[in-house]
């Protein structure tokens, strides 16, 4: 079976769809002929398993589409797999795949979400809706959501009602866990760097929680505009909590786990999130977490891994507070749990397997 994906970029920056598109590769291109095509950029990623084709950007709409359309006529897909929202170049590309008779499989990421929909609503959402992405989500052969909630919200909608879900999945035989609990005061967030993450919620929390928290060091890792990591920057030294927090840029591969492990619990103070692959990583570390119910992550009540709380400070505050009371035992078991969790039912391979029957449906 030939499969094509498309992906707006595969830069180190855009977070989860990157990390996404590497880890559904690394298992699916053992079972498809798997194909990439992207866009170049500054920090692209090495993806193995699959062969990538970039093509010119939307701004060069005559030569995209020349190139698209050769790639189809070189590789003639079985499925074509598009990725992404609100970016026109994603609408064109189903939109020349469909009008040859090609099956469509779309995953917008999360970005049907009510919270990204709202995001500039009248000068962005409504002007893309009515030019082209409430058709592209209506005329999708499957829509792939990775959690439940996030297909509830797309059905809330009513564009469409061939959603499937299968859920993000992490490459978890690679990932080492952490061997002891001991707690080492240190409270790790690391995601993109964006205002849905939830940054000013988690300075908020520990600004009320300071004098506990005195003797705790917030590590804050991962890539965003400078000009918002500068206003987080300043927003902590008015809260007087600036000493507390440490910024340490965009973090990977080794010394990525290496945060993860070194952390006695991972916070994802998040508005909105169609999986959170950030957190599912933590758990796989062994690392018990802290997230909002903006992210799909019930399991971490459920498996008793963690705390998932409502959105805002006092949700936040409340699971901190719960955090701190906890002893290195404690955070042991929780480790597990969650280590457990992520390789029952959230594994790379897991994904992969479902991908595989889903594009077969077609």
């Amino acid at each position: 079976m030939r499969i094509l994906q498309y992906i707006p970029n595969i830069d180190k920056s855009s977070g989860g769809t990157t990390s996404y598109i590497q880890l559904l590769a690394s298992k699916l291109g053992k079972l498809v002929d798997l194909h990439i095509v992207t866009h170049l950029s500054s920090n692209v990623v090495e993806i193995k398993n699959c062969t990538i084709h970039y093509i010119p950007t939307i701004a060069h709409f005559i030569a995209m589409k020349r190139e698209w359309l050769k790639i189809l006529m070189e590789i003639q897909p079985d499925v074509i797999h598009v990725n992404c929202c609100w970016m026109p170049g994603c609408a064109y590309v189903q939109k020349w795949a469909q009008s040859l008779g090609y099956k469509v499989v779309l995953t917008p990421h999360g970005m049907l979400e009510p919270w990204i929909i709202k995001r500039h609503y009248w000068n962005k959402k409504i002007p893309a809706l009515l030019l082209y992405q409430k058709k592209t989500v209506a005329k999708a052969d499957i829509i792939n959501a990775t959690a439940e909630t996030e297909k509830a919200n797309i059905l809330k909608l009513g564009y469409n009602d061939k959603v499937v879900v299968i859920p993000n999945g992490i490459d978890v035989d690679n990932i080492v866990m952490k061997n002891k609990w001991t707690k080492q005061k240190k409270i790790l967030f690391l995601s993109r760097i964006h205002e849905k993450k939830g940054l000013e919620i988690l300075i908020e929390s520990v600004e009320r929680l300071k004098n506990q928290m005195k003797d705790y060091k917030i590590i804050v890792a991962g890539e965003g505009s400078r000009s918002y990591i500068q206003l987080l920057k300043e927003y902590t030294k008015k809260c007087l909590v600036d000493s507390m927090f440490d910024f340490v840029g965009g973090v990977y591969g080794i010394q990525k786990w290496k945060l993860y492990r070194c952390a006695d619990v991972f916070i994802l103070p998040t508005y909105s999130e169609n999986f959170g692959i950030v957190v599912a990583e933590a758990l796989a570390s062994g690392t018990p977490v802290i997230t909002t119910k903006g992210a799909p992550w019930q399991d971490l009540e459920t498996c008793h891994c963690g705390f998932w709380t409502e959105i805002g400070i006092d949700g936040t505050v409340d699971a901190l507070r719960k955090f701190l009371t906890l002893s290195a035992s404690d955070l042991e078991v929780m480790g597990k749990n969650g280590r457990k969790l992520i390789e029952d039912k959230y594994s790379s391979k897991i994904m992969a397997e479902k991908m595989f029957e889903l594009y077969k449906s077609l």
